[in-house]
Order: structure tokens, then C-alpha cells, then sequence
């Protein structure tokens, strides 16, 4: 039974791409840790192409960050870049498109995505989350 109580990690990641293994791994344990094990497939996938694209696009740091709150698991990966992300398209016209996929999985995949232009001790950068929802 998911916890009621909202809680919230931050996992701080350096530009590396082993950091997207340690991230999926530890939101598999905050995730069965809090009950939420039928959560942990999707969620895996959805902050595995976050943590990606962060790493991948940018040259600094990144994060992961985890909240649950009121029935909804909301992930995000912050990177030190302010240029937004390339919008989507849609999965079923990427075909065998070896890039580009990933925001279009959680388009796909999340209840609902966003970003936002983010300031983080005096640095810019962005914030690329998504959401989701557990059945009531």
C-alpha cells in the first residue's frame, strides 16, 4: 500500500552516462521502499530518458529528483543547460529513429510533462518533469 505522507528525494548527478544506471536503480528503491512497486516499470523508463537527455545534451551536473504527493509520483531531471527541450514528436512517426525517442516516451508513457526554466544557486538551467497517477 503506497504511503499517504507526500515525501521527496533529490539524487545529484554528475555528467556521466553511468549516472543514468544509478539513477534508475535508486528510484527502484525509493519506489519499493514507499510501496509503490507497480509504479517502478514505467517510472524507470520515464527517469531513465530524463536522466538521458540531461546527461547526454548538457556538459554539467544534473539531478533527479522524486516526489510523491496526493496519489501522484512526479519525476524530473534538472540539468545546468536553460535551452529548452526539442519538442516531441510523435512516437509513432519516429519509426527506427535512433534519436529522438525519448521525450516522446514520456509524452507517451506520463500522465503529463513539462519544464521549466529553473535558477539553483545563482546557476541556470532547466527542469523536465513528469507525472504519474495512481488509481484511486
Amino acid at each position: 500500500m503506497p504511503e499517504s505522507e507526500p515525501w521527496e528525494y533529490t539524487l545529484y548527478v554528475p555528467n556521466d552516462v553511468r549516472a543514468v544506471t544509478v539513477s534508475r536503480r535508486t528510484l527502484r528503491l525509493i519506489l519499493t521502499m514507499h510501496g509503490l512497486i507497480g509504479l517502478v516499470d514505467t517510472a524507470e523508463l520515464l527517469a531513465t530518458e530524463l536522466v538521458a537527455n540531461a546527461v547526454r545534451h548538457t556538459k554539467g551536473p544534473a539531478a533527479l529528483r522524486v516526489r510523491w504527493s496526493a496519489g501522484v509520483l512526479r519525476i524530473g531531471a534538472w540539468d545546468a543547460d536553460p535551452e529548452p527541450p526539442r519538442p516531441p514528436a510523435e512516437l509513432a512517426n519516429l519509426g527506427d529513429a535512433e534519436e529522438g525517442r525519448g521525450l516522446a516516451l514520456v509524452r507517451a508513457c506520463a500522465d503529463l510533462w513539462g519544464w521549466q526554466p529553473l535558477t539553483r544557486d545563482g546557476n541556470r538551467g532547466k527542469y523536465v518533469w513528469c507525472e504519474l497517477t495512481t488509481a484511486a
